[in-house]
Protein backbone atom coordinates (compact mmCIF):
# COMPACT_ATOMS: atom_id res chain seq x y z
CA UNK A 1 0.00 0.00 0.00
CA UNK A 2 3.11 2.27 1.23
CA UNK A 3 4.29 1.81 -2.55
CA UNK A 4 0.98 2.25 -4.22
CA UNK A 5 0.98 6.03 -2.51
CA UNK A 6 4.26 7.10 -3.40
CA UNK A 7 3.81 6.13 -6.86
CA UNK A 8 0.49 8.42 -6.74
CA UNK A 9 2.68 11.28 -5.35
CA UNK A 10 5.33 10.98 -7.69
CA UNK A 11 3.03 11.15 -10.47
CA UNK A 12 0.67 13.85 -8.15
CA UNK A 13 3.98 16.31 -8.12
CA UNK A 14 4.06 16.81 -11.83
CA UNK A 15 0.49 18.14 -12.41
CA UNK A 16 0.89 20.39 -8.49
CA UNK A 17 3.74 21.86 -9.96
CA UNK A 18 2.04 22.59 -13.06
CA UNK A 19 -0.35 24.01 -11.05
CA UNK A 20 1.28 25.90 -8.79
CA UNK A 21 3.11 27.47 -11.75
CA UNK A 22 -0.26 28.50 -13.34
CA UNK A 23 -1.99 29.46 -10.22
CA UNK A 24 0.77 31.51 -8.78
CA UNK A 25 2.59 33.26 -11.22
CA UNK A 26 4.06 36.04 -9.54
CA UNK A 27 4.48 34.28 -5.97
CA UNK A 28 8.20 32.89 -3.77
CA UNK A 29 9.27 29.62 -5.21
CA UNK A 30 8.58 28.64 -1.77
CA UNK A 31 5.21 29.66 -2.01
CA UNK A 32 4.51 27.54 -5.09
CA UNK A 33 6.18 24.60 -3.01
CA UNK A 34 3.57 25.23 -0.46
CA UNK A 35 0.71 25.13 -2.89
CA UNK A 36 2.22 22.23 -4.53
CA UNK A 37 2.45 20.45 -1.09
CA UNK A 38 -1.08 20.74 -0.11
CA UNK A 39 -2.20 19.64 -4.18
CA UNK A 40 -0.58 16.51 -3.56
CA UNK A 41 -1.93 16.30 0.02
CA UNK A 42 -5.35 16.95 -1.09
CA UNK A 43 -5.87 14.70 -4.18
CA UNK A 44 -4.29 11.71 -2.27
CA UNK A 45 -7.06 9.26 -2.18
CA UNK A 46 -6.60 8.73 1.72
CA UNK A 47 -9.52 9.18 4.22
CA UNK A 48 -9.41 11.82 5.76
CA UNK A 49 -8.67 10.96 9.53
CA UNK A 50 -5.14 9.34 8.16
CA UNK A 51 -3.91 12.48 5.86
CA UNK A 52 -1.99 14.23 8.92
CA UNK A 53 -0.54 11.20 9.73
CA UNK A 54 0.82 9.99 5.92
CA UNK A 55 1.89 13.62 5.32
CA UNK A 56 4.09 13.58 8.71
CA UNK A 57 5.26 10.30 7.57
CA UNK A 58 6.14 11.08 3.98
CA UNK A 59 6.74 14.86 4.32
CA UNK A 60 10.76 14.41 2.87
CA UNK A 61 9.22 11.71 0.35
CA UNK A 62 6.25 14.70 -1.08
CA UNK A 63 9.16 17.05 -0.77
CA UNK A 64 11.72 15.42 -2.90
CA UNK A 65 9.11 14.56 -5.27
CA UNK A 66 7.95 18.08 -5.60
CA UNK A 67 11.28 18.96 -6.57
CA UNK A 68 12.11 15.98 -9.02
CA UNK A 69 9.41 17.70 -10.90
CA UNK A 70 10.48 21.13 -10.85
CA UNK A 71 13.54 20.21 -12.09
CA UNK A 72 12.01 18.17 -15.26
CA UNK A 73 9.57 20.85 -16.01
CA UNK A 74 12.66 23.58 -15.83
CA UNK A 75 14.86 21.14 -17.94
CA UNK A 76 12.14 20.45 -20.34
CA UNK A 77 11.15 24.32 -20.35
CA UNK A 78 15.03 25.81 -21.36
CA UNK A 79 15.00 22.97 -24.61
CA UNK A 80 12.21 24.90 -25.95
Amino acid sequence: MLKKIKETITDLAYSAVSYAENALTTSSGQEKKRTAIAFVVNKLAVGSPFKPLLVFLLTNFIDEAIEQAVEYMNTVRNED
